[in-house]
């Protein structure tokens, strides 16, 4: 339970013990609770504290969600992906308890309206924020849903049995909610950016207005392509409205990296997060998620996507002769300085009950030698063997808000050098790059990123954008969604799941400290004299969960974790079958 929600929801609990017990077709009842709640500021604000819990919850984080994208090799298949595994009676997310959070939201709504409190309607914009989020939840998984504004009376069977609105119009009345958030919300700025205010509720308002334009703009099967550019214009005005925020900037070797693992967020460009704490015992699992080689996924990055990670004068590392067969401990060097912020290099190193070890990738717990370090705390103990990062969990920042706006201004043709300097330019800065690309938007598409998009892009502004929110944004929940707005849904099966050269089999030192690190061998497992090295079987093999080298006894690391399969049914979920046979009107979405 996140810090802010652990708060005392002794009255909130009550009155939702007499106005709802998770269930939709309950009446809610006017109590001596009510009237108390809804009478004072402190009763609106302490009943608003319960719709922090749609909030991600960090202990399994926004950083798991991008183990399922096409950026990511992982420890076996999602069922989203397997062979055969998503199917209306697996599907998941219709039941009662999904939509209880909205009848608790319409229920504040319906009441706090009624309220002699002067501030209510801040508290509404709160509400009213929530109801978007939901909504834009279960929009993005089933496309069209009942859009629902009113506590369900039990006999209203209109609404429990009517049938689902078209997604285009949930959508404007999302945007309708998010407008009246923030024209409502009065607080602007929040110590702890752990509360909703409306820079909050205007950056989630670029998140979600770019998916819409996306949405519009390349699902192209619903006609709704010429209705995408006011929507990306909605993502300019909003992000240009954000006022307070910047960059956080130390030093470029450690300013990015620092957000990620520091208790208290900073504020100069955390929006919202989620507030852990060793003291309440409310803790994250990041670092055994990312490192242990039972309890998570195992993310490692791929080379397919290290390779855009630009080198530190500006130009594309697969613009130099041979970038293919280079060696893992020179492909890292003089790269975006991001790139050595996020997985294992050269000079990095972890500590053991707070004594300095050396650390290059461990393939005990990496399958591409791309091990993530974002998110992670350097200290071994007590982290990667038990839930207990208690580092801030981001939710929301204002790098993802200037590459919203980067991105809506690339699709409507308005990047000016102005703006390419103030958003990409400014996070490129950042990482330490340097040269033209700061200041000036690219006039010649690189060919390495219109392959690696599948030649779906060709604009060499938006490409760049896009290169930018692959290495900026990895690990914080938004590339699946990424692809799906994009419509490019095939590459969560055809990505390569490709890892680190490898020129011959034998030892390598991985991060030059003339150390070997790991043996790739085929056949008997050889002996070395160097402790800790990790021995690789890459024997022909084509089982499930083994590694090979592309080229038999020498190439890329290839990771199979399983066969994946892709659908374009897959870009929603299918309605629950259960559900479906409760209420025969929902119907059933395209393919399933």
């Amino acid at each position: 339970m996140k810090t802010k929600k652990i708060l005392s929801y002794t009255l909130a609990v009550l009155l939702l013990a007499t106005a709802s017990s998770c269930d939709l077709t309950e009446v809610p009842v006017d109590t001596a609770t009510n009237q108390a709640v809804f009478s004072s500021e402190a009763g609106l604000d302490l009943y608003m504290n319960s719709f922090y819990n749609l909030l991600p919850d960090p202990d399994v984080g926004v950083f798991q969600i991008d183990d399922n994208s096409d950026l990511v090799a992982r420890n076996g298949v999602d069922d989203y992906l397997a062979v055969n595994a998503l199917s209306p009676i697996t599907s998941s997310g219709w039941s009662t308890n999904d939509w209880a959070p909205l009848r608790n939201i319409n229920y504040f709504i319906e009441n706090a309206e009624k309220s002699t409190v002067p501030t209510k309607n801040h508290y509404l914009g709160t509400a009213r924020f929530f109801r978007a989020l939901f909504y834009f939840t279960k929009v993005r998984r089933f496309g069209d849903v009942p859009w629902i504004e009113k506590t369900i009376d039990v006999k209203d069977e209109a609404t429990l049995y009517g049938t689902r609105m078209n997604r285009y119009e949930v959508m404007d009345k999302v945007l309708a909610d998010l407008n009246f958030a923030i024209d409502n919300i009065t607080l602007t700025s929040d110590a702890s950016v752990t509360r909703i205010t409306k820079n909050v509720a205007r950056a989630y308002k670029t998140r979600i207005a770019l998916f819409e334009a996306s949405w519009r703009k390349y699902h192209t099967e619903d006609n709704k392509q010429s209705t995408a550019n006011a929507w990306y214009e909605e993502v300019v005005k909003e992000a240009n409205a954000i006022t307070g925020y910047t960059l956080h900037t130390s030093t470029p070797d450690r300013a990015y990296r620092e957000m990620f693992i520091t208790k208290t967020p900073y504020t100069d460009e955390t929006i919202l997060s989620v507030a852990l704490s060793a003291n309440l015992q409310v803790y994250s699992s990041a670092n055994r998620r990312f490192i242990s080689p039972t309890y998570g996924n195992r993310p490692s990055l791929t080379r397919r996507f290290v390779n855009t990670y630009l080198n530190l004068d500006g130009t594309p590392f697969t613009s130099k002769t041979g970038y293919e067969t280079t060696p893992f401990v020179e492909e890292v060097k003089n790269r975006d300085l991001r790139l050595k912020q996020t997985i294992r290099t050269g000079d990095y190193a972890r500590t053991e009950n707070g004594v300095p070890v050396v650390a290059p990738p461990n393939f005990s717990q990496t399958y591409t030698g791309y091990q993530p370090i974002k998110w992670c705390y350097d200290e071994r103990f007590p982290f990667d063997d038990e839930s207990r990062n208690d580092n801030a969990h981001i939710v929301m920042r204002y790098a993802e808000v200037l590459l919203n706006k980067a991105e809506a201004l690339a699709e409507l043709d308005k990047m000016t050098a102005t703006e390419w300097t103030n958003t990409i330019g400014a996070l490129r800065k950042r990482a330490g790059i340097t040269g033209a690309t700061l200041t000036t938007p690219p006039t010649v598409a690189d060919p390495y990123m219109i392959s690696f998009f599948s030649n779906k892009f060709t604009s060499p502004v938006l490409l760049e954008v896009l290169r930018e929110r692959g290495t900026e944004l990895i690990f914080e929940g938004l590339r699946p969604d990424d692809l799906r707005r994009w419509k490019l849904g095939t590459l969560f099966q055809t990505a390569s799941l490709n890892g680190m050269y490898v020129p011959d089999l034998g030892e390598y030192d991985l991060n030059g400290d003339g150390k070997k690190d790991v043996y790739f061998y085929q056949g008997t497992k050889p002996t070395s004299s160097t402790t800790g090295i990790a021995f690789v079987d890459v024997s022909a093999s084509t089982a499930v969960g083994r590694i090979q080298l592309s080229k038999g006894t020498s190439g890329e690391v290839m990771w199979n974790p399983g066969q994946r399969q892709w659908a374009d049914k897959k870009y929603l979920y299918p309605i629950p079958e259960a559900e479906r046979t409760r209420n025969p009107a929902l119907g059933q979405n395209p393919g399933w």
